[in-house]
């Protein structure tokens, strides 16, 4: 009656059309209705302690550096060296964009930030080299996947937090899962584009390929930083993230000097808008999180998962379909903080390893991002490249069934994620 309850009154909110950290209070005040412990004093303070995280000040900065990125031309310097190395070969623009979502994967950690740059960038490109436009708009789609998996990922701070689960092992854990993704995304392109009659810009000189490297360097400086900083304890995560929103400001300003100080404040502001959205989200989602200890919702799901319990492959399987279902429906970060105060005691007590789940899920929960009806990364990319959402959706069909197939590769094989994880935090 109470996981009822709770899901019942979330999803009715939601179908009214009430914002989803509305619709998480809502479900919130009819569980303390049902458990008779209705106090505005406690709705408060869960509300405020919510949002009162150090760790949680990754996010606007992450959010903060994203935007400085693409505005002060970092983004547009990695698409340009990864033209300069991989534009030249049959379907080359396709290989262009997964080797720059992955290049920007690991400087802004937003998929919808990845995926507008990406579109803008280099779906008019595609289009104009004959490629079929719903399918350049899919693989875009599908490379922005990648931004929640490639450290720093937003996704995996937000899941830290509310698992209570070391960020710095998160990010290193999830290196070679976001370039498996990548790998499989290459796959697929090749098969996709082995008929088709384009013909591919000619090979760019190595004086080419060598002044868009020097160009990309102070881009490609920045994940250097952030990673051998995290790796060697100079810096949590979320000094990483202020380190990196400083970086690319004194990049974009003294050194490439596209960001003009009169742009400065439209930048602060939007970043502040986007962050303001998900810390509410965040500070909503912690109220239900209380309540869900409270009501022992997590206890009621062990009882429910019982028959996988005694084995963890069938279990992170049977998980992976559940959110994988969730993700059509709902967005990255509501669904990561709803499920996982009541999915962690169920890992917990079935002896999977906490970071293996964490990066599994966010992959999941990334791929959520493309899965139709709600897919906001395919919102973004219909949006900016001015399509159609069926045809999007229709593009990214055979790159999204090529994600899962990975995903669920990990869930047979945990040793792809576990055994590099170990060897990057070593």
């Amino acid at each position: 009656m109470t996981i009822a309850i709770f899901i019942g009154s979330l999803l009715l909110a939601m179908a009214l059309g009430i914002p989803i950290a509305f619709s998480l209070l809502a479900s919130g005040v009819a569980l303390m209705w049902h458990l008779d412990l209705f106090d505005s004093q406690i709705l408060a303070q869960n509300l405020i302690g919510g949002a009162d995280s150090f760790p949680l000040l990754a996010v606007p900065f992450f959010m903060l550096a994203g935007e400085i990125m693409n505005v002060g031309g970092l983004s547009k310097r990695i698409v340009n060296l990864a033209l300069a190395l991989v534009g030249h070969v049959k379907g080359g623009l396709g290989y262009v964009t997964i080797m720059a979502g992955c290049l920007l994967s690991a400087l802004s950690g937003s998929a919808v930030a990845d995926a507008a740059a990406l579109t803008a960038l280099l779906l008019p490109m595609m289009v104009k080299a004959g490629h079929d436009k719903a399918r350049a708009g899919g693989l875009i789609a599908a490379v922005g996947v990648i931004g929640p998996v490639i450290p720093p990922s937003i996704g995996l701070v937000i899941f830290g937090v509310a698992a209570n689960v070391s960020i710095a092992k998160l990010f290193m854990a999830a290196i070679v899962p976001g370039l498996l993704i990548g790998g499989a995304l290459w796959v697929t392109w090749a098969w996709l584009v082995r008929r088709e009659d384009i013909v591919p810009p000619p090979r760019k000189s190595l004086a080419e390929i060598g002044k868009a490297f020097r160009e990309a360097t102070w881009a490609l400086v920045l994940p250097a930083i952030i990673l051998v900083g995290l790796r060697m304890g100079v810096f949590t995560p979320t000094e990483a993230a202020v380190v990196a929103a400083v970086y690319a400001l004194l990049i974009s300003t003294l050194v490439y000097r596209e960001l003009k100080f009169s742009q400065l404040y439209a930048v602060f502001v939007n970043s502040a808008k986007t962050s303001a959205v998900v810390m509410f989200l965040i500070a909503a989602a912690m109220v239900s999180a209380w309540l869900i200890t409270v009501a022992n919702l997590p206890g009621k799901v062990v009882e429910m998962l019982q028959p996988f319990m005694g084995n963890p492959i069938l279990l992170m399987a049977a998980i992976m379909i559940l959110v994988m279902v969730v993700g059509t429906a709902m967005d990255m970060t509501p669904t990561i903080l709803i499920l996982t105060p009541i999915l962690m005691p169920v890992v917990n007590a079935a002896g999977i390893d906490p970071v293996y789940f964490g990066v599994m899920f966010i992959i999941n929960n990334s791929i959520g991002l493309v899965t139709p009806p709600v897919g906001t990364v395919l919102n973004v990319v219909a949006g900016v490249g001015r399509m159609k959402m069926d045809d999007v959706t229709r593009g990214v069909m055979p790159f999204m069934a090529a994600e899962f197939f990975v995903m669920f590769l990990m869930v047979v094989f945990p040793w792809l994620v576990t055994v590099p994880a170990r060897w990057f935090s070593a």
